[in-house]
């Protein structure tokens, strides 16, 4: 199930709707007889921050990736950070203490804000499992910033477990593993919630490509 959460007005009136680059209302989409779209509206505008977040194991990456992929062939520059990614790289001396994931994200925070000054669209992959370090993440983008949370249980993610992580916290090797031994706070007033775990793996690629597709104008009705 996808869900639309009304941003706040004064988010709202911060926007310059000249820079609107893709525009959807009311959009309704249905795998099979299970409704997964309800009535979505969505604006993205050029400089701002779609921050994707959720379990290890929800989809981030993918919903990420196939997002650059969907605006880059739609002429836009577009940049993806992965949480995974940053790590063996800008962040590698960090661990998975709440200090550390706190300056995780501030450290993202601020890399996204540059590519944002240049008018390119940021696209984030974290779990960020602390309310507080997103809630600075968004006001430190001054309202141009998206949050999709992807909902997912811990048993679906746990057992996917794609990078092998839950089964290495498990034997105690990674410390402070979000859903393990250390806590998840889901976001709030999210602009946007998709349960992945409503779906298989498979339906959930496919129910994402025709989404991505159809809130980008890419493909007619």
């Amino acid at each position: 199930m996808i869900e639309k959460l009304k941003p706040e007005p004064a988010m709202q009136s911060s926007k310059d709707a000249s820079k609107i680059i893709i525009e959807i209302t009311g959009m309704h989409k249905w795998f099979g007889t299970f409704h997964v779209l309800k009535d979505i509206n969505l604006q993205v505008y050029e400089g701002e921050r779609i921050v994707i977040c959720g379990p290890s194991g929800s989809g981030k990456s993918t919903l990420a990736f196939e997002l650059e992929r969907v605006l880059f062939e739609k002429g836009k520059q577009v940049f993806v950070m992965d949480g995974d990614n940053l790590r063996h790289g800008l962040n590698s001396d960090l661990g998975f203490s709440p200090e550390d994931r706190a300056e995780n994200i501030r450290r993202v925070g601020e890399v996204a804000a540059l590519y944002a000054d240049a008018g390119m669209i940021g696209v984030t992959a974290f779990i960020s499992p602390y309310r507080a370090d997103r809630r600075g993440a968004r006001q430190a983008a001054g309202g141009h910033f998206h949050e999709v949370y992807l909902s997912a249980s811990l048993e679906i993610c746990e057992g996917r477990d794609p990078k092998g992580h839950y089964k290495l916290a498990r034997q105690g090797e990674i410390p402070d593993f979000t859903g393990v031994s250390a806590p998840y706070e889901p976001p709030e007033e999210p602009e946007l919630v998709i349960d992945t775990g409503a779906m298989s793996v498979d339906e959930s690629l496919k129910v994402l490509g025709e989404y991505v597709e159809k809130v980008f104008g890419l493909k007619d009705e």
